[in-house]
């Protein structure tokens, strides 16, 4: 910057001179209730100073103050929350605290361009908010806007707050977060203000959030709230694969994450009748998907498509199916932006155990095999086998170790357990289930008239930790999940369906998917390790107290409307529950009346077939500021990519212990940059913390699997459930994978995260520190990396 003052670009378009008591002053209005003892307001002055250029204009210098502040969060967490309040009084600066003018700024608005109406609000919604707005006016609280940190704030401005067309190549946001809250509300339930009250308060105050498509679209003119789109590949036939890409592509373009089984199209070489010729088999028809999925993308350029692609483990191109991911081989052979699932049935798993053969086959001259499951499925495959139909016969583990050369390399395929899935569903009643979703939670009946649906939310769980006695509200978890229930409920009569098979399905079935985030948060607060045997009991309890909420909230709506159209027949309608269906299941609590509950829902129903599903978080998590679903920290200082940029994030609970034993400053936090955000090592830190803050790292991964399991008997669908191993082998996934399948769940592994080669934040540290802390690592193990390896984050399941 020049010794000349710089110029500010005012509003109304005229320049004033820089002055930095006015930037000052800007920092003190936001430090209410903040450590002021830690905030060095002086140093974000000078630090704004330094960043000026000249003829800055009013909102560039607005956002340089704020990530001034923000970017100073490894020093303090409250330099986060002071960068969230900068931006949002920004905000409110920018956009109008009336409801009704902001709705109607919204209902009324046009392209510039083509000058014609583009409304982003409902006609329904805006008369809701016509005759009422007086009463919605006096519900929102504008003062919560304030509790957002920087990292949550920006992930609401990238993507979630509406935006009007201002006609100069630019989108200017015009929501507010309370008022994005309240169109979701109102969206949700209309003219029933009781219902919109009570979930405008318990989003506002950050106790659930809906789903990103719910929060994207609720009240808008094509209200499309579903995450997750489940399709059955109509046909193995010209018509039918290229009917169901088309189902897949206008699914893509309302912005749903798509699961696909394809374990009825023919194999390559296979005969064709109809042309006397033979099949191409799946790799070449999966590229054409694959092309679907980067043309059509999710909204209108939010994203690429996202698809991902389930098969059977005995179909004879499942080798080719193995490669599509790879980053090595010809690309003619590769579909890299499809995501691939294998969907493994018993069979497959104990002739890999006992190192028995494996014959693969082709359905169209085995048919049948993906259409049964568990004894049915095995009677004819080893009948198929004994007439020689099989197209070739290996090892199993010729299979397997293919499946872990792809894990290693590319984290994928994801990997599902058919007969768990479809034994232990409330759906069996309706056929075989035949895959999950893009996120491995959703475990959902489809046929090719059928394409499976599903709505998600995720409960805030430290809201519910009552800090000072150390204690878990159970019954206030109970409250909250029975509205969310009722909000899931409703938001299946108020969606938009982009087809007509995902509304026939919802309609009769009515699944639901009720999620969590921020378990690990929840375990510090009540400081118990999480390894330790209380954690393990607190997670079990906390998805008992879910699961018995949401059935007693879906059979109370069934008193109210009725059962769903196809209760009769499942496993709920005999008094058998999800926990009923799991082998040595662990006993209940004894804190809720299962005995009675299971007698109302025999003789009333329910209204929902399927209620839990914990599912990946990772933009919705960071919107509340809590780690993601029911995953350790991964790191204790680390930065963080996503739409929004990259951003430092550090262990707000940690840095506070830290502070309050008078050991937080800058050598410490370089320390912990330098062990990769891990304070295992870190001597001087108290054995109790080292403890309380192991990251997922540093966590026995069967301890992992040991909690997916105790929460799985309460988990009526699946759960998104990624392993961690810095540096995986063979022996090691086979080890893990075979844990979980003995362990009954349903989904064995999401993602296999593995460790990067560098490390991400260390270039803040001090060099001659750096070496320091080398030369006492010499005869240690070297840490992990900071940043763990993984794909682009599913926005769709993030709930």
């Amino acid at each position: 910057m020049s010794e000349l003052t710089p110029m500010i670009i005012k509003r109304n378009g005229e320049a004033q001179a820089y002055d930095a008591s006015k930037i000052r002053r800007r920092f003190e209005r936001v430090m209410e209730g903040l450590d002021r003892g830690h905030l060095d307001v002086d140093m974000l002055t000078d630090n704004v100073t330094r960043g000026l250029t000249d003829q800055i204009r009013y909102d560039k210098l607005d956002e340089l103050v704020a990530q001034t502040a923000a970017y100073s969060v490894t020093k303090h967490p409250d330099y986060g929350r002071m960068g969230g309040r900068l931006c949002t009084t920004s905000l409110h600066k920018q956009t109008n605290e009336s409801l009704l003018e902001t709705f109607r700024l919204l209902h009324d608005h046009f392209t510039v361009q083509t000058n014609r109406p583009a409304p982003l609000i409902a006609d329904d919604v805006w008369e809701v908010m016509q005759q009422h707005h007086s009463e919605l006016q006096s519900m929102i609280d504008y003062s919560r806007d304030l509790n957002f940190e920087f990292f949550g704030y920006k992930t609401l401005e990238r993507s979630y707050l509406l935006r009007i067309d201002t006609g100069r190549g630019e989108m200017r946001i015009v929501e507010r977060p309370q008022q994005m809250f309240m169109r979701v509300a109102l969206g949700i339930h209309g003219r029933d203000l009781e219902n919109v009250r009570e979930t405008y308060e318990l989003m506002s105050k950050g106790f659930f959030t809906h789903a990103t498509p719910t929060l994207f679209n609720a009240g808008t003119p094509k209200p499309q709230m579903s995450s997750c789109f489940l399709v059955a590949s109509k046909d193995d036939s010209i018509d039918g694969i290229y009917d169901t890409l088309k189902e897949c592509a206008v699914i893509s373009k309302a912005a749903g994450g798509i699961g696909l089984h394809v374990h009825n199209i023919r194999a390559a070489g296979s005969y064709i009748a109809g042309t006397n010729g033979t099949s191409n088999g799946l790799v070449p028809m999966l590229r054409v998907f694959n092309n679907t999925a980067r043309y059509v993308d999710q909204g209108g350029g939010k994203r690429k498509g996202a698809f991902a692609v389930y098969l059977e483990p005995w179909h004879a191109d499942v080798f080719g199916f193995l490669l599509l991911k790879r980053n090595t081989g010809k690309d003619d052979q590769r579909a890299r932006d499809l995501f691939y699932a294998l969907w493994v049935p018993d069979l497959f798993m104990k002739r890999v155990k006992s190192e028995g053969k494996w014959t693969l086959m082709d359905p169209n001259t085995c048919p049948g095999l993906s259409d049964c499951y568990g004894e049915e499925f095995e009677r004819l495959y080893e009948r198929y086998e004994a007439e020689g139909r099989g197209v070739k016969t290996i090892q199993a583990q010729e299979v397997w170790f293919a499946i872990l050369e792809s894990q290693i390399e590319t984290g994928g395929p994801f990997i599902l357990y058919k007969d768990a899935c479809n034994s232990k569903s409330n759906q069996k009643n309706l056929g075989t289930i035949k895959c999950s979703n893009l996120c491995t939670e959703i475990v959902e009946y489809t046929s090719p008239e059928e394409t499976a649906v599903c709505n998600l939310a995720s409960i805030a769980l430290p809201r519910f930790v009552d800090i000072e006695k150390r204690e878990f509200n159970h019954q206030l978890l109970y409250t909250v999940t029975k509205q969310i229930t009722r909000n899931l409920n409703r938001v299946i009569d108020r969606n938009y369906y982009p087809v007509e098979t995902a509304r026939r399905s919802n309609m009769r079935n009515r699944p639901v998917g009720l999620g969590v985030q921020g378990l690990a948060d929840t375990f510090i607060l009540m400081r118990l390790p999480f390894v330790s045997a209380e954690a393990q009991r607190l997670n079990a309890e906390i998805f008992e107290t879910i699961y018995f909420a949401a059935v007693e909230s879906s059979m109370e709506l069934a008193r109210e409307e009725g059962p769903y159209e196809t209760f009769n027949g499942s496993p709920a309608s005999e008094g058998i529950l999800q926990f009923d269906m799991w082998k040595n299941a662990r006993p209940n609590s004894g804190r809720w009346d299962w005995a009675s509950l299971k007698e109302k829902v025999r003789q009333v129903g329910m209204r929902n077939s399927l209620l839990v599903a914990p599912m990946p978080t990772a933009s919705t998590s960071q919107i509340l500021g809590n780690n993601e679903c029911f995953e350790p920290f991964t790191s204790n200082i680390y930065v963080r990519r996503v739409l929004s940029g990259e951003f430092p994030v550090v262990n707000k609970y940690l840095v506070m212990d830290l502070i309050a034993r008078g050991l937080w400053n800058e050598q410490m936090r370089n320390e912990i940059i330098s062990y990769s955000g891990s304070i295992l090592s870190i001597d001087n830190i108290p054995a109790e913390l080292r403890e309380l803050y192991r990251t997922v790292w540093e966590i026995p991964q069967r301890k992992l699997i040991d909690m997916a399991r105790d929460r799985g008997q309460y988990i009526d669908q699946s759960q998104s459930l990624n392993l961690f191993l810095q540096s995986p082998t063979s022996g090691q996934i086979t080890s893990m994978l075979f844990y979980c399948w003995e362990s009954g769940l349903k989904t064995g592994v999401y993602y296999l995260r593995t460790k990067a080669a560098a490390d991400a934040i260390k270039f803040t540290v001090d060099a001659k520190r750096m070496k320091e802390i080398q030369d006492r690592e010499n005869s240690q193990q070297a840490m992990p990396s900071l940043r763990a390896s993984q794909p682009e984050e599913c926005m769709n399941c993030g709930s």
